[in-house]
């Protein structure tokens, strides 16, 4: 013995006279003795019933019939349920074994619910089937919005990345079911961030639109974008979940180091010794970070074997400083051309040209100097008898300043 859920159908095997009166079939149906009628059984596997989630009516839910080969229509039997939710999620009419569930279900709490039935006789209670199990399953309905794994991403990007170039990845998921219908299918969108970036609609993946002349970071640094993830394959009616993505342009080389001037004074005593800073020479870069490191040079001029000139790390300037003693007498003044670039590599979007140059004079200041003896030393004989007062020999001194003071 088993249960059945089962639908009849009317299959008629001739035209029924009253609704063909024009043919004669049924006549000859009849006399040939031939039923116009015929009632067929059809029996289907019922060990899995489908209910739909989150239904909203204000009767019970009818879910299915179960009938027992057993249940010959005389009222002697009864139908019994057991299992998850059976008597307060699930009844069953005891007398004719229809099935219907109590109250609203939602899949994502629960997807599914295994019970048993079984028929006895209704007077003496004997169970004339063995229990058997079935499931009811739920289907989905479109109920859950997408959400993101974040409410708020982050990521960077090199400023004057080339066009398509990937910035991060976003993801959402749907509680609906995957398996059925499209209320879990995504597709990614982007509602803020146009022109600048653009989103994958299947995977989530956030690129650059724009190529690298419109990526600068020195125009604009910071982005703020929004994603989008509707179900329903985007179509109309999907619930839609978003998320923001905050994007910084990261720094590459691609300006150069320019002097704030094109010729730089100084004055410097002539007295100065070896490696004293005669002035400091100040350039600029856009850039940040190590991309800012400079390196200064002298490429030409009277003064190269006179003067250095190195880089002050920490303020990254240049420093101007005394090589070889000076004379102001010998050689007043001095100019040199000296030379700016970056410490780090280029990138190939540097069109001014990544070197600066720019002129420095420095003008040699007179320092009152002491009188110099014309010889180191001087050696005379005097005899011993000498007379005092009697002329040994004569030294000579002269001033080395150009106003050329008397020695005394």
């Amino acid at each position: 013995m088993c249960f059945f859920i089962f639908f009849y159908i009317l299959v008629y095997s001739a035209c029924v006279p009253s609704v063909c009166p024009w043919c004669h079939c049924g006549i000859e149906a009849a006399i040939r003795g031939e039923k116009l009628l015929k009632r067929v059984r059809r029996g289907w596997m019922w060990n899995q019933f489908f209910l739909q989630e989150e239904y909203t009516g204000s009767d019970y839910q009818y879910i299915g019939k179960l009938q027992s080969d057993q249940d010959h229509g005389d009222g002697s039997v009864k139908y019994v349920l057991s299992g998850e939710g059976a008597g307060t999620i699930f009844v069953i009419d005891e007398n004719n074994g229809d099935l219907h569930a109590t109250r609203r279900l939602d899949r994502e709490e629960k997807a599914f619910y295994v019970l048993k039935a079984t028929v006895v006789n209704k007077w003496t209670g004997q169970k004339l089937e063995p229990e058997t199990e079935f499931i009811i399953k739920l289907h989905d309905i479109n109920d859950n919005e997408p959400k993101f794994s974040k409410e708020v991403y982050t990521a960077s990007v090199p400023e004057r990345s080339d066009i398509g170039t990937s910035v991060t990845q976003v993801t959402a998921t749907d509680a609906d079911d995957t398996m059925y219908g499209n209320s879990a299918k995504l597709v990614y969108s982007i509602s803020q961030g146009h022109p600048y970036f653009s989103v994958e609609p299947n995977t989530g993946v956030i690129r650059t639109a724009l190529g690298p002349g419109d990526m600068d970071r020195e125009q604009r640094e910071h982005y703020q974008v929004v994603i989008e993830a509707k179900d329903m394959g985007g179509q109309r009616g999907g619930l839609t979940g978003s998320t923001v993505v905050k994007i910084t342009l990261t720094d590459v080389n691609d300006n150069p180091p320019h002097f704030t001037q094109s010729i730089y004074q100084f004055r410097v005593p002539e007295s100065s010794t070896s490696g004293s800073v005669v002035g400091r020479i100040q350039a600029t870069d856009k850039d940040i970070g190590k991309n800012t490191e400079m390196d200064f040079t002298i490429i030409s001029g009277d003064g190269m074997e006179m003067f250095d000139i190195s880089t002050d790390k920490e303020t990254q300037e240049g420093l101007v400083t005394v090589r070889k003693p000076l004379d102001y007498e010998k050689k007043p003044s001095y100019t040199i051309e000296i030379q700016v670039q970056n410490t780090q590599e280029y990138v190939r979007f540097v069109s001014s040209g990544p070197k600066d140059v720019a002129t420095v004079r420095l003008a040699v200041d007179d320092v009152d100097e002491p009188p110099v003896f014309k010889k180191a030393s001087y050696l005379y004989e005097v005899k011993e008898d000498v007379a005092v007062g009697t002329v040994v020999g004569s030294v000579s001194a002269m001033d080395p300043d150009r106003a050329r003071s008397i020695v005394k």
